[in-house]
């Protein structure tokens, strides 16, 4: 019987229609004209806090104020960001996402700030974000194309390509899980795929680390994906951060990495298993112990091999190689070099730099027989403990080839196993790059045959360090380093300690000659660092030339009359740039440099003085400007600019980001004839046919990668958009002739367009993969520079197609090229006529 006292059940009561509050409304209506007034005022901080309680109190008018909303974030959170306020940027753009957490342009934004204080992790992931909740939105896609090339690098689509490097690791975990090394621990996960090929094998527990965000949030959808969550504990760490039982409950019996880069050693494996074999790994024990109670490494060891180089592309981009640019004589720049040195104790430089022997444009010329440099053994701790102890080793190496020392370059021969090994040797079919250690001397050094190069290896701060510093020859032994004191004898070092004479008799005296009247110090060289690609840069003298034969202060209509004036030029090249000199070199020229650095500025200012410019001809733009994001502004209250120079093509191959919007406002400042320097660029483009380029943007095939499913995961960050590219020496079949895809005006905005359809003949059948594509710069009607050739300091670019398009000789290809922001896209598609009529249909089509 039901209980009796239980109290009926009430229905549901209709939901109050709020009423309203008039205050309220009172507030938001004047908060909402206090945030507009505040705008128009350009107080974008009151103006936020404005629209914050508006947008609070009444969301309804979300939709009503986004744009000015928007519009005030932006503009407040630049403001912080010149004020050095952090914190508070982030903070705003946090109280905006709770108000519009799906709104694409904010997220993006943010993640631009992110981008630009060095958060790239994050940066990536508004992008990601933010393409996903509008696919087609360009800035969001140009900004995840340029991060992911970070977060995600070329070579780990190389590596999961690479099948026999993948098999042989894959033989070399199963056989030690097999033999008893049932606990492992993957350092430096990537995608997951040597923890995964472990438990496969078997083994009893698995854990791994990784620590990029980006990497570590990857590894952790491919082992879901190839049901293995659970069995495979990912952490997002760094090992050396790793204890146990905090992070793994025992010491693991066998370690598995790859945490090598051209160098070796410079992923900091070294540190990584010497960590491993005090804290995560067992110890060594001798036998008859079984293997799951000893510890192991794959790799077990390393031997590294060296040969000496000639190679012009290795040298234009590490040292000076020009008497003069540009009409100016370079002498008293003083010693310029690239950041990657070895003989110097500078923070700021690196022992190497990396390349692909076998794809450098020109080639190189090897100078000695490949040599053993050092054998390193992953699994003797004590070696490991002494490797950065060790003494400076010399060897001389016999020289083969005649030629001038650019480099020593470097490979090594990865052991696996006692029974399995990878190279990494230029010749090689293999993933990795060598390891390149340029020159660095204000000389050029002639080997000849019977030479002996003498070279000092060492191991300092965990990085494999080689430098050359002398050659024996005829008995006598000559330093590669700065000429010193020519009359000093063998084995009588002078202040630096070095006991060699210098090896060249006029180099001897022209150093003498420059010593005269200058204080000697005992101290390091006096140099000045200029990033790879500036030193490039003031090496192409066809580019230089271009400008000096053109007159900066001619216009389209013919020279102009500056009166009692001087032109003013402006120059805003991205890095070291000579231009601005150039043209205080020219008389009744007032040029502004938007040189930034102290020492940069240095190496002008001496150009200068030695070129007989006057001081007061030359300045620099921002030393006088307070907001460095304005750089195009008016010289004076009073002035306007006779000629601008841009800075167009980034050195990876892309047009420069929101260049057309700086044409825009560089226009504005212009005086009446002035001009902009380039006037127009255009785009070059051909058919190629790349296994290499799909390699290197993509995971290939159907076919899991050892069984393992993860290419949808990785290949989410493809990047259509392939950069830094060598076309001379890219290994491709030419489908087409050259063809101009695109034209940018940079002083007829009226002349500029989004979309272009170009026709295109196949000269040859096959595949089309890919459009390489290149840049033809006019300075003005009569005078170019190509960003296609073997004195270029840019390099090529190229669209790579989602899906090869099969072509016949003959055949017409349609490519359709789409210019959003500075994001080039290609989509391509077969035309056939049909019939007499002329119509054409598209029959096979192929999207970027």
């Amino acid at each position: 019987m039901p209980n009796a006292s239980t109290r009926p059940k009430r229905g549901r009561r209709n939901r109050r229609v709020p009423r309203e509050d008039p205050a309220r409304n009172e507030l938001v209506s004047r908060s909402l004209e206090s945030a507009q007034q505040c705008l128009f005022n350009q107080d974008y901080a009151t103006a936020f806090v404005h629209y914050l309680l508006v947008l609070n109190l009444a969301p309804v008018l979300k939709d009503f104020a986004r744009e000015s909303f928007r519009f005030t974030l932006f503009k407040w959170a630049d403001e912080l960001d010149s004020l050095g306020r952090i914190q508070d940027l982030f903070d705003c753009y946090e109280q905006a996402l709770e108000l519009f957490p799906t709104d694409e342009v904010i997220i993006n934004s943010m993640g631009e700030h992110l981008f630009r204080m060095g958060f790239r992790d994050e940066a990536a992931g508004h992008f990601h974000k933010a393409l996903k909740l509008k696919p087609d939105y360009p800035e969001a896609k140009e900004n995840f194309y340029r991060v992911a090339n970070w977060l995600v690098e070329r070579w780990h689509f190389l590596m999961l390509n690479d099948r026999r490097r993948n098999h042989k690791y894959q033989q070399a975990i199963q056989k030690a899980v097999e033999g008893g090394c049932n606990t492992v621990l993957d350092i430096g996960t990537g995608t997951g795929i040597l923890g995964m090929c472990a438990k496969k094998a078997g083994a009893a527990e698995v854990y791994a680390c990784e620590l990029s965000k980006t990497m570590y949030e990857l590894a952790c959808e491919v082992v879901t994906a190839n049901g293995m969550n659970g069995r495979i504990k990912i952490l997002h760490l760094k090992s050396l951060e790793m204890e146990v039982p905090k992070d793994i409950p025992k010491r693991v019996s066998l370690v598995v990495t790859e945490t090598v880069d051209a160098g070796l050693f410079g992923e900091g494996i070294i540190e990584s298993l010497i960590h491993a074999w005090n804290h995560l790994l067992l110890p060594p024990q001798p036998n008859p112990l079984p293997p799951s109670q000893t510890g192991r490494v794959i790799p077990a060891g390393a031997t590294v091999f060296g040969m000496a180089v000639q190679c012009l592309e290795i040298r234009r981009h590490h040292r000076l190689c020009v008497s003069e640019v540009g009409g100016l004589a370079t002498a008293a720049a003083g010693e310029l070099h690239s950041p990657v040195s070895c003989s110097s104790e500078d923070d700021s430089t690196e022992p190497y730099t990396t390349e692909r022997l076998s794809r450098l444009p020109g080639g190189y010329t090897p100078l000695t027989e490949p040599f053993s440099a050092l054998d390193i053994d992953f699994n003797n701790v004590q070696e490991l403990e002494g490797l950065c102890s060790r003494e400076v080793r010399r060897v001389r190496l016999p020289v083969t080839g005649e030629g001038l020392l650019d480099a020593l370059a470097i490979w090594f021969q990865l052991h696996l196993d006692q029974e399995s090994s990878l190279s990494t040797g230029p010749k090689e079919d293999t993933c990795w790059e060598q390891a390149i250690y340029p020159v660095q001397t204000p000389h050029n050094f002639p080997l000849r045959p019977g030479d002996e190069l003498i070279v000092e290896i060492s191991c300092r701060d965990a990085y494999l360090r080689l430098c050359s510093v002398a050659v024996a020859r005829d008995g006598r032994e000559f330093c590669l380093d700065d000429c010193l004191d020519p009359d000093k004898p063998r084995n009588n070092p002078g202040p630096s300690g070095n006991p060699y004479p210098s090896l060249n008799a006029e180099a001897e005296l022209c150093s003498a000659l420059a010593c005269l009247g200058t204080e000697q110090s005992s101290g390091p060289r006096d140099y000045t660092l200029l990033e790879c690609a500036e030193m490039a840069l003031l090496n192409n003298q066809p580019y230089h030339d271009s400008f000096q034969v053109m007159t900066l202060t001619d216009s389209p209509s013919g020279p102009m009359d500056p009166g009692p004036d001087p032109f003013y030029v402006l120059d805003v090249s991205e890095g070291f740039s000579v231009l601005s000199l150039m043209a205080a070199s020219q008389g009744q020229v007032k040029a502004y440099s938007s040189v930034e650095k102290t020492q940069h500025q240095a190496v002008l200012r001496r150009l200068a003085r030695a070129n007989g410019v006057p001081e007061e001809a030359l300045e620099f733009w921002l030393n006088q400007v307070e907001d460095e994001q304005a750089v195009l502004q008016r010289p004076s209250r009073e002035k306007l600019w006779s000629a601008i120079i841009l800075d167009c093509v980034e050195t990876c191959g892309l047009v420069r980001q929101k260049l057309m919007e700086k044409a825009t406002l560089a226009r504005c400042l212009l005086e009446d004839g002035g001009q902009i320097f380039p006037e127009r660029i255009v785009l070059y483009g051909m058919l190629v046919e790349s296994d290499t380029l799909l390699l290197e943007s993509a995971v290939q095939g159907k076919e899991p990668t050892l069984g393992f499913n993860i290419a949808p995961f990785i290949n989410q960050f493809t990047v259509p958009v392939h950069v830094f590219l060598d076309l001379s020496t890219l290994q491709c079949r030419h489908l087409s002739d050259s063809v101009e895809l695109f034209i940018l005006d940079l002083m007829n905005t009226n002349a500029n367009y989004t979309n272009r359809d170009v026709k295109v003949q196949a000269s040859a059948s096959g595949r089309v993969t890919a459009v390489p594509f290149w840049y033809q710069i006019h300075l003005n009607e009569e005078i170019s520079v190509s960003t296609f050739n073997q004195d270029s300091h840019w390099k090529q670019a190229a669209v790579v197609l989602h899906q090869p398009l099969a072509v016949r000789e003959g055949d017409w290809v349609r490519l359709t090229v789409t210019l959003q922001k500075s994001s080039i896209s290609i989509s391509a598609s077969i035309e056939e006529e049909a019939g007499e009529t002329g119509t054409v249909d598209s029959v096979r089509e192929s999207a970027q």
